[in-house]
């Protein structure tokens, strides 16, 4: 189960005043990557608003490292009062690539509220002469081992993408793993690696600008802000990903608490202002319960550490 030790143990409490009073004091939310990526930048949307809206601080703290999981921690080992909280990501659901965790996502961390998920942009350097993914594939293919392809850092959506990518299209490359969103997309644009999938809200600037070429994208569909940009699984047929973000906290907090954090970022996700902004970025949002974000995260999980044990990636 998930979330379910979290939640029992929340259940036992009665709402006491204190809990209905939530927060009376500043509530300081852990992003567990640095600015300029897609988890910062929503964050700072969602919390701000969140924070105007209701007259109570919510106060972004970066910490960042180990594939954002250095935050993680920090806040599955927090007090259980409501007053700490996770924004996490995808990695979350990729625990089996970390056996050195001292804390358990599952049990450890209560899913409170789901907040985005968005595609992934295959982006390349305009110095790439590649002009489709059949031609990347062939071009991979022809030369093995010799492309470098960025991601965010080990285990984020961006690197599993790149590794289901290389094993449904059967090429070899090299993988270059930054320290988040922002400082990947900064190596693509400086020509460091050329190819890169990144996270389509970041990306869709430096795209229409002609810094950064796309080939494709790994949702369904079309995109709003890139309406000719075919699906990835045009070519490979099933193939998707997303990035997604959530918000959690420590096993033990209260359902008062719980239910009260759900109720006001679903209040803040309904404001023209977010709503308007969300969408802009091609990053899909909708309401949703505590019980829904934690079946989706175990859903997450499952796929993700089933797909890591069978293609046995390990990080070394």
């Amino acid at each position: 189960m998930i979330a379910g030790a979290g939640l029992a143990s929340g259940s036992a409490a009665q709402a006491s005043g204190q809990e209905l009073d939530w927060p009376a004091r500043p509530v300081r939310v852990i992003v567990g990557w640095l600015p300029g990526g897609t988890a910062d930048s929503v964050a700072r949307v969602l919390f701000t608003e969140t924070s105007q809206r209701t007259r109570q601080q919510f106060v972004i703290d970066n910490r960042t490292g180990a594939t954002g999981m250095i935050g993680s921690g920090f806040v599955a080992s927090a007090p259980p009062d409501g007053y700490t909280v996770l924004y996490g990501t995808t990695p979350l659901s990729t625990a089996v690539l970390f056996p050195q965790l001292t804390f358990d996502p599952g049990r450890d961390l209560v899913p409170v509220f789901q907040a985005i998920t968005v595609p992934q942009l295959l982006l390349v350097h305009p110095s790439v002469t590649e002009n489709s993914v059949a031609e990347v594939i062939a071009a991979a293919r022809a030369r093995p081992g010799t492309m470098n392809w960025a991601s965010a850092g080990n285990g984020g959506v961006q690197h599993l993408a790149l590794e289901l990518f290389a094993r449904r299209a059967g090429i070899q490359v090299n993988h270059v793993p930054y320290r988040g969103g922002g400082p990947a997309t900064n190596g693509l644009l400086a020509g460091q690696v050329k190819y890169y999938f990144g996270n389509a809200d970041t990306a869709v600037a430096f795209v229409n600008s002609g810094r950064l070429r796309a080939l494709c994208h790994t949702g369904k569909g079309r995109l709003a802000s890139l309406p000719e940009l075919p699906p990835l699984s045009d070519i490979l047929p099933g193939f998707e990903t997303y990035e997604w973000n959530g918000v959690f906290v420590p096993a033990g907090t209260p359902r008062a608490i719980v239910a009260k954090l759900n109720g006001m970022l679903n209040e803040t996700l309904a404001t023209p202002a977010v709503a308007e902004r969300l969408k802009s970025l091609d990053l899909q949002a909708q309401a949703n319960a505590p019980e829904q974000f934690a079946q989706f995260f175990q859903g997450q999980s499952a796929r993700w550490n089933g797909f890591i044990r069978e293609a046995g990636i390990r990080l070394d």
